[in-house]
């Protein structure tokens, strides 16, 4: 049990790892885009508006996780026509999200701009990319729903293709946009735009053909609209919005806090945090694989998978971590340097680089606790241990920040991932309690 479950948590990882790490080098590419054309601007005004949408979009993060472990469950019972359900409640969610937002875009462009202390110049590149990309809602969501029902269903492949056609396509975009049609920052925003409706309506047409080779898909509207299924989705997905919510408050702080210092202290940090979440990503590849098995073994009432798999995926991902961290030592320069051509930004890169190298290895552990729980629909603890682990990060990032400038930021993002595996640690044995009981 012991070798099969590292096996077969390596054969569903593989193709989650190839597609994962093809998401991040679409922020390090627009980086070096932006970090290459000579004004510092162009950077920081990316740097900014990215990370704002990471926070929007991420914080819908529930319609992936959630479907992960509601759909891996019901594929351990058999039960393939709540599958089919699942995916058309999420869908319905995707639509109301996105009008939303297409309503209140005014409203978040006004109130980011009230937050973030930026020049004049870096606020107009910053409106003209906010102004394109907020239309890749339906695109970008949509995308969430699949992989989160391929990864359920153990079918990794297909959930990484998706990913990963979107992210090629993305680059390519971008780079056509930027360099040949010199479109600058309003072409990093097209090529997102672009890429998430045409991998959308793609895998979209997919995903239902795959389907129906299980069971007829007959839209029954008293079972899609049924009450107790959507309070229960409810209720997941709360818990997964408020702590995907803190989750991407916590890196938009991080920006927050390097915009306080000084414009050149974001373009530097943002080139570290996308080597950070390079690294996240591909630890990821764990975390994703496992939330499918987890959910599986949970649905079999199978004890013993479950332990194996949860004690396996932790050696497989904190050893890759140990990995990364070492190559980052190696390789970290020239990568700072390819980044961007301004000498004050590589300067500062590498000033603060050490976090950089080091926060693989740490950040490990609670990647992975994220994919168990998740796996298991423990939502209500994701979200406990989120706002624990959010609440320190403030008080000691403000702490810190001041004493120690933009190290206290780091340290403090370092201290942050230590302790959300801390607190999730503290919750874990009760998902063995529901083997317990049955």
């Amino acid at each position: 049990m012991e070798k099969s479950s590292i096996g077969y948590i390596l054969k569903l990882s593989v193709p989650i790892f190839f597609a994962n790490l093809a998401i991040p080098l679409v922020a390090i590419i627009d980086t070096s885009l932006m970090g290459n054309l000579g004004d510092v601007s162009y950077l920081s005004a990316t740097s900014v508006a990215a990370n704002l949408f990471s926070m929007i979009f991420w914080s819908f993060g529930f319609l992936r996780m959630g479907t992960v472990g509601m759909v891996s469950q019901a594929h351990g019972a058999g039960n393939y026509n709540e599958i089919i359900n699942i995916i058309l409640r999420n869908l319905l969610f995707v639509l109301i999200l996105s009008i939303i937002l297409f309503i209140a875009q005014n409203l978040i462009l006004k109130l980011s701009l009230q937050v973030f202390e930026l020049n004049d110049q870096t606020t107009d590149f910053y409106k003209d990319y906010f102004k394109i990309r907020i239309y890749s809602a339906p695109g970008e969501l949509s995308l969430y729903i699949i992989t989160g029902l391929f990864v359920g269903l153990q079918k990794t492949k297909i959930s990484s293709i998706a990913v990963g056609f979107f992210s090629i396509l993305n680059i390519i975009l971008s780079i056509i946009f930027v360099t040949q049609y010199n479109l600058n920052i309003k072409g990093v925003a097209y090529g997102t735009l672009f890429s998430g409706i045409i991998t959308s309506i793609i895998f979209l047409s997919y995903t239902f053909i795959y389907l129906n080779n299980f069971l007829k898909i007959s839209l029954k509207i008293d079972e899609i609209i049924n009450l107790n299924k959507l309070k229960y989705i409810f209720n997941i997905n709360f818990n997964i919005f408020i702590r995907t919510i803190l989750l991407t408050f916590s890196f938009l702080w991080f920006t927050y806090l390097g915009s306080k210092i000084g414009e050149e202290y974001i373009a530097a940090n943002a080139i570290l945090i996308n080597l950070v979440f390079l690294s996240a990503f591909i630890l990821d590849a764990y975390a994703f694989s496992t939330e499918g098995i987890i959910g599986y073994s949970l649905g079999k009432k199978d004890k013993d998978l479950f332990s194996s798999i949860v004690k396996n995926s932790f050696i497989l991902s904190s050893i890759t971590g140990l990995v990364i961290s070492i190559v980052y030592y190696f390789i970290h320069k020239n990568v700072i340097y390819m980044m961007s051509d301004i000498d004050l930004v590589r300067s500062l890169s590498l000033d603060y680089s050490i976090w950089m190298i080091i926060l693989p290895f740490f950040a490990s552990f609670c990647y992975q606790f994220d994919g168990i729980f998740i796996g298991a629909s423990q939502t209500k603890e994701i979200r406990n241990a989120m706002f624990f682990s959010v609440s320190l990060y403030l008080v000691i990032s403000l702490i810190l920040t001041n004493y120690i400038s933009n190290n206290g930021i780091w340290i403090s993002l370092t201290v942050f991932m230590i302790l959300r595996a801390l607190s999730l640690f503290y919750y874990l044995k009760r998902i063995y309690l529901r083997f317990n009981d049955s």
